[in-house]
């Protein structure tokens, strides 16, 4: 062989070796990184400050874990209050039942402990929307099969659901949860009865749905593709629907014109009550729970939660800028500072909440991009941990973690400094998070960090450069 090609070749292994050798290093360093993440924030002290995360997570949603919101070891002087981001243990009691209510509760213990932990008593109304509420829904919809264990009915008589639904609220309360939750959640105990569905019972239930197709795509609920490739909420809205007919085809010649429409809407959100009771008798509680709560992440997750008052203000002093202006920046960022009072939202409706927003103030005149402009991020539209560092929730289901050494905490994610997306128009009709294109971004905008973690991307692209540009020289 011609030692000049011999010599290429040396030269071109040594590099494709170099290049291998660099990124196996990077990617050694992003798992340490990974790994050493947690430690640092698990030992938060109780001066009020938060260690600050590292930027991380150069190909995943960042994750910060296990105490975000630590427990507040120390009393608040009196006069007081504790800072609402830092509730402290919850009280428990003996609850006082009805004795009205049939049902032996410890069967189902387990759930009950997680709705009263997920509706904790300072947490509830910030964590409604997102964790409290689709948990006391799943309990609920567990209890009703629950209730109906051993007979044909799938539903509870209105009187012994009025006792079953204030005990159900009684022994969460005594185990910490808001007492307010019914209606901080709008949900009642006509909820356990099956309203105005004319289907009651498993018998007529069987004889009408596709039973075997119900379980098969209700048994095993896949987090990742359901929301945007249902299987098992068509399933049960089909199998509403089949039951709802009925009520239909009785009521046809009794109604009085324009009203058919409307009842037949109710039978069919009643009947999905019902549907949901017949799959809580067939699958274990906790199964069931998981399937609920991820029905219930695609529901909430479509919607921005957060209520935007008209910006006035921002748009008078936004409307013509196109440069970095401190009035305009002023504006917008009190503007969010009275959103992020609301509520924690997760990722997705953070893209959402962003993109109404952007929306409105283009609507408005205001052309520009106000969240480049003014460094405006995702996990700024959500609650502040001591006003230091957004808490974004994931979109898939999440639950308050409580133990005897951290107290109330969540796992927050993305909290780095996602750039909140401005809006192409200023129409949000044909927006979809199921679109490639609309995927969640994990990417951050901006890295500042420097040494091992923060100079990663960089040096990934520039060794990958130093690869490609050796291959063709040689």
């Amino acid at each position: 062989m011609d030692s000049s090609k011999t010599l290429t070749a040396f030269q071109g292994s040594l590099h494709l070796r170099q290049y291998l050798l660099l990124t196996i290093w990077y990617l050694h360093c992003e798992d340490v990184m990974a790994v050493q993440m947690p430690h640092k924030l698990i030992n938060i002290s109780s001066n009020s400050k938060l260690a600050t995360p590292p930027s991380t997570g150069l190909f995943q949603p960042i994750q910060i874990s296990p105490a975000v919101l630590p427990h507040y070891h120390v009393p608040a002087a009196a006069g007081q209050s504790l800072p609402p981001m830092y509730p402290s243990f919850p009280t428990t009691y003996n609850p006082v039942l009805t004795g009205r209510c049939p049902v032996n509760f410890s069967a189902i213990s387990t759930i009950m402990e997680k709705t009263a932990s997920d509706c904790s008593q300072p947490l509830a109304t910030i964590v409604g929307n997102v964790v409290c509420c689709p948990q006391l829904s799943s309990l609920l919809r567990i209890f009703q099969g629950y209730y109906s264990q051993g007979s044909d009915s799938l539903v509870l008589q209105n009187a012994v659901a009025d006792d079953c639904f204030k005990d159900v609220i009684s022994i969460l309360a005594s185990r910490g949860a808001n007492s307010s939750v019914p209606s901080i959640c709008s949900i009642k105990s006509s909820n356990l009865t099956g309203g105005s569905c004319p289907v009651k019972d498993g018998t007529t239930f069987e004889a009408r749905v596709n039973t075997s197709k119900l379980l098969e795509a209700c048994s095993r609920v896949d987090p990742l593709k359901e929301c945007c490739r249902s299987v098992c909420q068509p399933a049960i809205m089909e199998a509403a629907l089949q039951l709802s007919l009925l009520s239909s085809t009785i009521n046809d010649d009794k109604n009085p014109v324009g009203s058919g429409e409307s009842m037949h809407i109710d039978a069919l959100n009643d009947c999905k009550g019902v549907v949901f009771s017949w799959l809580s008798k067939k699958l274990s509680s906790d199964t069931a729970n998981k399937a609920y709560r991820i029905l219930s992440a695609c529901k909430v997750n479509k919607v921005c939660p957060l209520e935007f008052k008209q910006p006035s203000e921002v748009i008078k002093a936004c409307r013509n800028v196109a440069a970095p202006s401190p009035s305009c920046c002023s504006s917008l960022n009190n503007y969010i500072a009275g959103i992020q009072k609301q509520m924690l939202i997760t990722n997705r409706q953070a893209i959402i909440c962003a993109t109404v927003f952007g929306s409105m103030l283009k609507k408005a005149g205001v052309l520009t991009d106000l969240y480049e402009l003014c460094d405006v991020d995702l996990k700024d539209f959500s609650i502040q941990v001591y006003g230091l560092q957004g808490c974004l929730l994931k979109s898939l289901p999440v639950d308050v973690e409580y133990d005897n050494s951290t107290g109330i905490s969540f796992t927050c994610d993305l909290t780095d400094n996602i750039a909140a997306p401005w809006p192409l128009s200023s129409s949000i009709s044909s927006m979809s998070l199921c679109a490639p294109e609309m995927s969640l971004p994990a990417l951050p905008t901006s890295m500042q960090n420097t040494g091992c973690q923060g100079a990663g991307l960089h040096l990934l692209v520039i060794i990958s450069l130093i690869f490609v540009v050796s291959i063709s020289v040689y």
